[in-house]
């Protein structure tokens, strides 16, 4: 393979040279939703049978290395190898410590090569880290790697919080000294840049133990066992995941270059790059540590170590690095987006939640929406509320929800396949969806039901900076499923308003929800299907009264009528309407309906970007249908560059 070297960054936007240099993999699988669908008779309109039943699953092919989620109840995993007695780095992941043991002193969990000698198998460790406020995607991430049958891990942990939390969960954990905060530190912030100084002592101070280092963020997710892929290069000092949108090669050999996630050998000239790259960015804590990694591996760019390899020489001349595939070690544009392993046809190794929009809650909705997330059984519960009780005392039932709702959401052929890609066809159809889900959250809001959101489906992508619609040489398909990030503010969704201002919340979950193997029986079992019919048709009446196909239900009912019919499923666990198009009317109380619309209009972005306009970005609007002349263009002043709120 021959080498092609960096172009420069100014040239070539799109393939966004962003060096991980310390996650050797966060990259791919979830399942991916392919463009299916079910046409209805007069195939006028594309259907989506329901949220539970969104466009059809394709799963990868069945093999002994790949994770499917299909279990994910944690089992105590064999270690990596025997030793004479069991401490709380020798004993299986999961298992707990005994009844009545003590938390052992913070020396223990210090990070020295005896204790990292425990974890060790076949010379190779594997490392993630993190805070408190990761704690769900670290158990994420150790519970993936444990189905797949690898227990040679360990979990750095940057505050006391998370150090003994995941000890008394029994995952192998060390103390990185950090003193960080336990909470989110959002990206961009100097702390989220302190992490990065921390990951890279991290690398530094392993890399001397002489352990081959697989080191990982932890917002990925591992599919299938890389190790014995990684096994393959053994001329390699790093081998990177990259951030490649373009497919460079069409099998699961290395990627012609980009950059990303590592994989490090402890050979002289790796040692020597992390001991450097460390340096410079202690000395200089304005250097972000993918930047810093970028500028040392440029210092010297090739050439071809050989001709069969795929490893090019890097760094200092001496550095042998290799390039793993984005199609099978994914960015989160690769997989969320492009779907290329599918394309490709390839078996993909991990996912990693990068190309989003909507923080760390977009992360974790969209490793939800590929069913590849840890969550605890509650998650997909939900107490039931008296609706009665509820507005004879209002406030009984605060924070609480009564159930699921979910509806069978439908698109016009035409919005999704007529006429050109671009801005007016990508809004007409984003539009027709957002009204139907506008309505969808205000019932639910109604009801105190949990809204499981509908399949979102798009025409053009979503960046940083202008496009024509889909990256230049991607393999994005147009139409496509698009992660919920890409309209809707996840992060606002998600977050807690105040009700006084806002409203009651209304709490969401992904559409692949029902699908999810930790979905319970009785949740499943416990379901009201209604049926939108036209007020005075026939058997088209205002009744509670079910029949094997559910009930009828009128269009454009009020306020009242859905809280008096509905209150009598409070104890149903699921309600799917037949559709969401004229189900209801509005409000009745008009203050309620005032921090109803005060909360949704935030609860939409905004797309981005248009080429040669300044500012490129369009803003969403949650009730475009409300002005006649709305079109999708940028501000056109900067009086008007905000939020239609």
């Amino acid at each position: 393979m021959g080498w092609i070297p960096f172009h420069d960054s100014a040239n070539s936007k799109p393939l966004f040279f962003t060096i991980y240099a310390t996650v050797i993999v966060g990259v791919v699988f979830s399942s991916f939703y392919v463009f299916s669908a079910i046409y209805s008779a007069d195939s006028s309109t594309w259907f989506s049978s329901s949220s539970s039943s969104a466009p059809s699953l394709v799963h990868l092919d069945q093999g002994p290395n790949v994770s499917r989620g299909t279990n994910w109840v944690a089992a105590p995993v064999p270690l990596p190898k025997s030793h004479k007695y069991l401490n709380m780095s020798t004993r299986p992941i999961w298992e707990v410590p005994p009844p009545g043991e003590k938390m052992p002193s913070l020396k223990a969990f210090r990070l020295t090569q005896t204790l990292v000698a425990q974890r060790v198998k076949d010379n190779v460790i594997i490392v993630t880290f993190g805070n408190y406020a990761f704690m769900d995607f670290i158990l994420t991430w150790v519970k993936h790697l444990t189905d797949l049958g690898v227990s040679n891990l360990f979990v750095g942990a940057m505050d006391i919080k998370l150090l003994e939390a995941l000890y008394w969960k029994g995952v192998p954990v060390f103390d990185m000294g950090s003193h960080m905060s336990t909470i989110d530190v959002g990206w961009g912030t100097p702390t989220f840049h302190k992490m990065g100084r921390e990951k890279v002592i991290l690398i530094d101070a392993l890399l001397p133990f002489g352990y081959e280092l697989l080191m990982c963020d932890t917002d990925m997710v591992w599919l299938k066992n890389p190790l014995p892929y990684l096994a393959r290069f053994p001329g390699a000092d790093v081998l990177t995941s990259t951030d490649q949108v373009v497919p460079t090669v069409v099998d699961d050999s290395l990627d012609i270059w980009q950059q990303g996630i590592f994989y490090w050998r402890p050979t002289e000239s790796a040692k020597k790059l992390a001991r450097e790259w460390k340096e410079m960015l202690l000395a200089d804590d304005k250097i972000w540590d993918q930047n810093g990694f970028n500028d040392l591996l440029r210092r010297q760019l090739g050439p071809s170590v050989d001709e069969d390899s795929g490893l090019a020489y890097a760094y200092d001349g001496n550095l042998k690095l290799g390039l793993l595939p984005a199609s099978i070690f994914c960015s989160g544009h690769t997989f969320f987006v492009q779907s290329m392993y599918q394309q490709l046809r390839l078996e993909p190794y991990a996912v990693h939640t990068t190309f989003q929009y909507a923080g760390t809650e977009g992360k974790r909705h969209r490793l939800r929406e590929a069913k590849i997330f840890y969550d605890p059984p509650e998650y997909y519960d939900s107490p039931g509320v008296d609706l009665e009780e509820e507005q004879v005392k209002p406030g009984r039932a605060e924070g609480v929800r009564s159930g699921f709702l979910t509806f069978k959401p439908s698109i016009p052929k035409r919005l999704l396949l007529d006429g050109e890609h671009n801005l007016e066809s990508h809004f007409a159809l984003i539009n027709y969806q957002m009204k139907q889900i506008r309505t969808a959250l205000a019932i639910a809001s109604l009801l105190k039901r949990t809204l499981v959101m509908p399949p979102l489906w798009c025409r053009l992508d979503r960046l940083w900076f202008p496009h024509p619609g889909i990256l230049e040489g991607s393999i994005t398909k147009q139409p496509f499923l698009c992660p919920l990030d890409h309209v809707f503010e996840v992060n606002v969704m998600l977050k807690e308003l105040p009700e006084e201002e806002f409203g009651p919340g209304i709490k969401i979950r992904e559409y692949s929800f029902f699908d999810h193997p930790l979905m319970p029986k009785q949740v499943k079992d416990s379901w009201l299907d209604v049926q939108l019919c036209r007020e005075g048709s026939p058997g088209c009446n205002v009744t509670n009264i079910t029949s094997s196909l559910g009930i009828r239900f009128p269009k454009h009912s009020n306020e009242e009528t859905f809280k008096s019919v509905f209150s009598s499923f409070k104890d149903v666990k699921v309600i799917q309407f037949s559709s969401m198009q004229d189900a209801f009317h509005g409000f009745t109380d008009k203050k309620m309906e005032e921090k109803f619309r005060k909360r949704v209009k935030r609860y939409v972005g905004i797309w981005c970007c248009v080429k040669d306009n300044d500012p490129g970005h369009i803003y969403y609007d949650m009730f475009w249908d409300e002005k006649p002349n709305w079109k999708p263009i940028p501000p056109q002043t900067p009086e008007d560059d905000h939020p239609p709120w």
